[in-house]
């Protein structure tokens, strides 16, 4: 009986669990996680403007489909026992290892991430105060809008080097600004920020701009996990994968998600659902074709879209070339809203699913308008 153990019981490490379990009766899977409430990640801007999430426990996901879910952190990878000790001093081994931890914004003095729990609460006391939102990626946007939203008397500022939605075509990106502008929320463009103070951030220039909560969400970081194991690892600490996804170094160790330095033919995949969910299934689909005496095959993934929420009442979906720049397509207002909420719902669908989700979850790769044959 083969064990297989996947860190990390996010979008990706849940995809890769459920898979692999409900394809054979030939391995034991564990899946390790700190807590063993699934965290719904594209709904943490949802969480930080106080609204009450779907209560899904892992277990209950997981365990029907005869995974055996351990709640722990894991403190360090014994590369050559194969075995992962948890910071408790308990040890799990392996035979294949999936290292689906994920990734996180890096914690800056004075400044609140988007997943700290304590976020809700200074916003709720600070309705009508500032909020200064760093960063106008689609974590910031989002949670400006609903920050915006969800407390009317707030003033809610969101500072970026470039535009909003740069990476949208321009009528997309028109509609968004639309969209901040009627709920109030102040764009500044062209503003870095030096340092975040107590009640207030400092731009370069010396610029002081009062602020009673601060939200940082530039920058990613991986746990140096991998690293300290001695596996290949790049300099932001994702593993190195060949194009199966294994790791380059280890291949007993497959690395998935934002915790995976993968590439295509249009380069290294960003930290989205929207790719670390097919990593999931094509890792489970591989480590089953390895149970059965076969080669896995590469994996290949095009983006579809960048859906982005505007508070409850509005969103604007980008859709894409598969190497992620702007179709002409998109979707805006109302339409746009369902098919964003048809998008944060679907995980917990797949994973309790009673069939084997398919590893080809997107028909497209490469560069612009190849597709799969």
């Amino acid at each position: 009986m083969n064990d297989i153990l996947i860190i990390g019981a996010g979008y990706t490490g849940m995809m890769a669990a459920v898979g692999v379990a409900r394809r054979t009766s030939a391995a034991r899977v564990t899946i390790l996680n700190p807590t063993d409430r699934f965290n719904e990640r594209l709904r943490q801007h949802q969480a930080a403007a106080g609204q009450e999430l779907g209560d899904f426990r892992i277990p209950d996901i997981v365990e029907p489909a005869g995974v055996r879910f351990v709640q722990g952190r894991a403190a360090r990878i014994d590369a050559g026992a194969r075995r992962v000790v948890l910071d408790d001093d308990r040890e799990l081994a392996y035979d294949t290892l999936v290292y689906a931890i994920g990734s996180s914004t890096p914690a800056v003095e004075h400044a609140f991430t988007i997943d700290d729990p304590k976020l809700a609460v200074a916003l709720r006391d600070n309705p009508t105060g500032t909020l200064t939102v760093a960063g106008a990626g689609l974590t910031g946007i989002e949670a400006a809008a609903e920050a915006a939203e969800s407390y009317p008397g707030m003033r809610v500022r969101l500072l970026s080097r470039g535009e909003p939605g740069a990476m949208m075509g321009s009528k997309a990106r028109a509609y968004l600004r639309r969209v901040l502008d009627r709920l109030g929320v102040e764009v500044r463009t062209g503003a870095t920020v030096a340092r975040v103070r107590p009640g207030a951030v400092e731009l370069d220039g010396g610029e002081v701009l009062a602020s009673d909560v601060t939200l940082w969400t530039t920058g990613v970081r991986v746990a140096p996990l991998a690293a300290e194991a001695g596996i290949a690892a790049d300099d932001t600490g994702r593993i190195i994968v060949d194009p199966t996804l294994r790791s380059v170094s280890h291949p007993e160790v497959y690395a998935i998600g934002d915790a995976a330095a993968i590439r295509q033919a249009y380069g290294v995949l960003h930290g989205t659902c929207q790719s670390g969910i097919p990593s999931g299934a094509h890792t489970a689909e591989s480590i089953v074709r390895q149970l059965k005496g076969k080669a896995p095959k590469p994996f290949r993934f095009g983006y579809f879209h960048q859906p982005v929420s505007l508070g409850r009442r509005d969103a604007v979906i980008q859709f894409t070339n598969p190497d992620d720049t702007p179709s002409r397509w998109y979707l805006k207002g109302r339409a746009a809203v369902m098919y964003k909420e048809a998008v944060s719902s679907s995980p917990v669908t797949f994973y309790r699913s009673r069939t084997a989700i398919p590893a080809r979850m997107t028909g497209r790769t490469g560069g612009r308008r190849n597709r799969l044959s």
